[in-house]
Parts: C-alpha cells; structure tokens; sequence
C-alpha cells in the first residue's frame, strides 16, 4: 500500500498553473496536473489577487485527489476589503483605510475556524488587532479603542446571530 502524498502551497486566489510551485511537485505522482489545477482555480476564485495557502492530498495509485482551501491572511481580507495595495509601513503615523465594525464582522467570520477565538466577538477583537498592525482605522477610531468598546458591550447587535 502506497502513502497518499500532500502538497502545501500558496496560490494567487484563482490563478494556479501549471508551473512552479505546483506542475513539479505533482508531475511526478502521475496525475493530471491541469485537473488539478482548474479545480484549485474553481476553489479559490472568490480570493482574486490574495494568497491562499491550498492542501492537495494525492493517492499515487489511484491517482484520485483530493483539495482543501484555506483562508486568506487577515491582512490580506483587510487589504482586500479596502480595495488597497497594501498595510502602511507607518501605522502610527499613516492611516491607509477605515473599515466599519460590520465589515470587521464579516472578516472575523471568514477567518473564525482558523483563530483561536472562541467566540465571534472574540475573533472580532483578534481582527481588530491586525488594524492596529496595519494602519487601518475603524469607523473613524484607532482599533484599539473600538476593542475598548466591544468590552463594553457597544456592538452586541453585530454579534448577537451567534448565540
């Protein structure tokens, strides 16, 4: 019985190829790269212009695969949420974008299985943090004090769909 082999890599959300890093590492376990590949596109299609780490587990002698999707970085989704290039190399100083607290909901529920959040709220603040590293404020206040104010219980709207 042969082992299935895995393949970890990070592709450019819907743009795999057939090239570096995924052609040679698949040619050689005889399956069809370019099936492999469109399905990869398929999967990660929705995290155009974002890297996405993808898992492909293969079976060499049945040559059946099987994908698995990851998540974008946080950073990468708040990039991607503002339409930016990029977080600021100053974010004390320089302020690249402002999210509301629903779009920083909507992250946190995106990344909420690969967190160690336990709760919404508390995947939330994890969210929050990123901002702060980032330069990007939050309807207008620095992140850090909008995770004062998810403390508070200001925002529980925003998170009450989960309990």
């Amino acid at each position: 019985m042969v082992e299935s082999k895995t393949i970890d890599a990070l592709i450019s959300g819907g743009q795999a190829t057939a090239g570096p890093p995924l052609g040679p590492a698949l040619g050689p376990l005889g399956v069809n790269v370019l099936a492999i590949v469109n399905k990869i596109n398929e999967l990660t299609r929705d995290y155009a212009g974002m890297k996405v780490p993808v898992k492909i587990v293969v079976d060499p002698e049945t040559k059946e695969f099987e994908i698995s999707v990851g998540t974008p970085t946080t950073s990468a989704l708040i990039v991607s949420a503002l339409k930016i290039e990029k977080g600021s190399g100053t974010p004390h100083e320089q302020k690249v974008g402002d999210l509301t607290m629903s779009q920083v909901v909507t992250l946190a529920k995106k990344k909420r299985h690969e967190l160690l959040a336990k709760s919404l709220k508390l995947a939330a603040k994890e969210v929050l943090g990123s901002c702060v590293s980032m330069g990007v404020t939050v309807e207008g206040k620095d992140p850090r004090v909008v995770q004062k104010e998810v403390n508070e219980g200001l925002y529980e709207a925003l998170f009450a769909e989960e309990q």
